[in-house]
């Protein structure tokens, strides 16, 4: 365990490096921490956190930095974050698309990294289908989810529909079927398709297919802003194998889609900094994460992507006001 001296010190150090970016000698650390210390103390001190791993001494200077152990005790123990001050932000109940993409805009704006968001995991219920003839044998399904999400699907049937069979199809869909999710819609169809008229029996069979498929293709999407971002960031500007690996991670969205699955799982704000885990498999990079949800239930997960060297506490109030704004605009939308 570590003495009240040592903390202290520990936080003035992580505190100043987050700061300016540059290794913390002793003499620094000794006016940052506002304790009436000799260097040499504080040297000492410094050498006993080195040697529980939660600093360390880069080859070119006498300073030392913060290793992720020590950012997780400085995470966990001795960070304070203040009231929000972002309070007068919103997000305008819109379709869950566009509340999704505005709220990735908006992480990524206040905190000037990366906003990422998984968008809420589609339903398999529709509320309203609609077909449209575009021209002979080739028409437009419409479907409307009950979160308002609207998918529009290009298929084409064996024989010509007229508009109006195709308006009475709709009409005997949304009647019957609406509220049900897709499969059991298919098995009712399967065993009431021959009291069905078939070109009635046809198009919801066609309208289910494409239901299924178009859930299956944006199963969930995962919303990245502000990649440039880590452009005008020291820590990664100065070394183009961390900008790199970063890229590659966005780019490839299967890793950041399986951490922000593991934040979903937890409440509140979680913080995961890189390299004291596999969740965040590159030292470079901490990611601030929320749930966020849709009249009381988890749906979704978001979260800012920057340096280890981040400010936490601001980051903190950034994430979760923005989980409670697009909690609050999915809600109302309706």
């Amino acid at each position: 365990m570590l003495d009240e001296r040592a903390k202290l010190l520990l936080k003035a150090l992580v505190e100043r490096y987050i700061a300016d970016g540059q290794p913390v000698g002793s003499r620094t650390l000794s006016k940052a921490s506002g304790l009436d210390l000799s260097p040499a103390t504080i040297r000492n001190v410094m050498s006993d956190l080195e040697e529980l791993g939660l600093i360390v001494s880069p080859h070119t200077s006498a300073g030392r930095i913060p290793t992720a152990r020590g950012y997780r005790l400085f995470v966990d123990t001795m960070l304070t974050v203040q009231p929000s001050q972002f309070g007068a932000h919103s997000l305008a109940p819109d379709q869950p698309q566009k509340v999704i993409s505005n709220a990735a805009n908006l992480l990524s704006s206040l905190s000037h990294f990366v906003g990422v968001v998984i968008a809420p995991r589609r339903s398999s219920v529709f509320r309203h289908i609609e077909f449209l003839r575009l021209s002979e044998r080739r028409l437009l399904v419409i479907i409307v989810s009950p979160e308002g999400d609207v998918q529009n699907r290009v298929i084409f049937t064996e024989v010509d529909y007229s508009q109006a069979q195709l308006v009475e199809a709709a009409n005997f869909l949304n009647s019957h079927y609406v509220g049900l999710a897709l499969e059991q819609v298919r098995e009712r169809l399967q065993t009431e398709v021959e009291s069905l008229r078939s070109e009635i029996a046809s198009l919801m069979q066609a309208a289910v297919a494409v239901s299924s498929e178009a859930i299956t293709e944006t199963g969930d999407e995962l919303v990245i802003s502000g990649e440039r971002n880590l452009l005008a960031v020291s820590d990664f500007s100065h070394d183009m194998g961390h900008l790199r690996r970063a890229f590659d991670l966005f780019e490839q969205k299967t890793q950041l889609m399986r951490l922000l699955d593991v934040a979903g799982r937890a409440e509140g704000v979680r913080i995961y900094i890189g390299g004291e885990s596999q969740v965040v498999p590159f030292e470079e990079l901490s990611v601030v994460s929320a749930p966020y949800e849709v009249d009381g239930q988890v749906v979704g997960t978001l979260g800012v992507i920057g340096p280890t060297r981040m400010p936490y506490d601001r980051m903190i109030q950034i994430v979760d006001i923005t989980s409670r704004l697009v909690s609050n605009a999915l809600s109302h939308h309706k």
